[in-house]
């Protein structure tokens, strides 16, 4: 097989591992919001840690710190324009939360986060068409810095830094697909679908970005510093913008925190079992 095409089945791979996270609703829907709330703040803690011992130390190994830096501060702009003007909408464990919206209505006139929170199932129709629209934005928002991840530490020459990287991701994936999963479930999705939907969030979007970062870096040589800290750039500004703040605010603040230092502790363990 092909570097590139090792690079698509691993990241696919990866990114098909949120299904996993969606095994539980199969056999209950009965999650408590602590449970949910950890699972988050895991995921958190395994982003972290990637986007630290995979990417921005092998980034300073190769190149120099203003490289990463850069990287670094681009991948993290990049991510908050997009969540900015790229409508998606993310489902939470009470309700729906609608971002982006500008964009639908350069007027402003469209209701805040907050009046856009809602607790009713998704229904039948148009609305649930664009329901699925938005939260496939969220998926894409999410999963591209995962999948650059892994395409730009395969282009780099680096065989066990790239399987460190989608190790990681697979990891943090579990938790981040039940995370997708709970709310879905409770928003009137079969547990069936759910398992599917999970499963696609994450191995549609990653392969392809794993693709896009392979080619970037294959073609542009000596680019890796800046595209690894691009990408650890992006997935801390994930962790930061969306899974710390929604795993908090319910009164499970200490069981994230607590998750998300087992999550970074878990990924500094796979980096040195990896040897990377």
């Amino acid at each position: 097989m092909s570097p590139f095409g090792e690079v698509i089945l691993v990241a696919t791979i990866a990114g098909c591992t949120t299904g996993i996270g969606a095994l539980p609703l199969l056999l209950t829907d009965r999650i408590s919001h602590r449970v949910y709330d950890g699972s988050l703040g895991l995921a958190a803690g395994i982003m972290v840690g990637a986007a630290v011992f995979a990417l921005v130390l092998p980034g300073l190994e190769m190149g120099s710190p203003l490289e990463v830096v850069a990287g670094i501060l681009g991948g993290g702009g990049f991510l908050l324009a997009v969540n900015a003007v790229f409508p998606h909408l993310h489902l939470l464990f009470r309700g729906e939360r609608v971002e982006g919206t500008r964009e639908l209505d350069p007027a402003g006139d469209l209701p805040s986060v907050e009046e856009r929170a809602v607790t009713e199932p998704i229904r039948d129709g148009g609305d649930d068409l664009r329901r699925a629209a938005l939260v496939g934005g969220t998926v894409t928002i999410h999963n591209v810095p995962e999948g650059l991840a892994v395409g730009i530490a395969f282009a780099s020459g680096e065989t066990a830094l790239g399987l460190a990287i989608a190790t990681a991701i697979a990891v943090q994936n579990v938790p981040d697909g039940f995370a997708m999963a709970v709310p879905a479930v409770r928003a009137g999705v079969s547990a069936p679908k759910t398992l599917l939907y999970t499963t696609l969030s994450g191995g549609v979007p990653e392969p392809i970005a794993a693709a896009i970062g392979f080619s970037l870096v294959a073609v542009v040589s000596g680019l890796f510093p800046v595209a690894a800290g691009f990408a650890a750039g992006a997935m801390i500004a994930v962790v930061f913008r969306e899974l710390i703040p929604s795993s908090h605010g319910h009164g499970y603040a200490d069981t994230a925190t607590a998750a998300f230092v087992v999550g970074f502790a878990i990924m500094l363990v796979v980096d040195t079992v990896l040897a990377v």
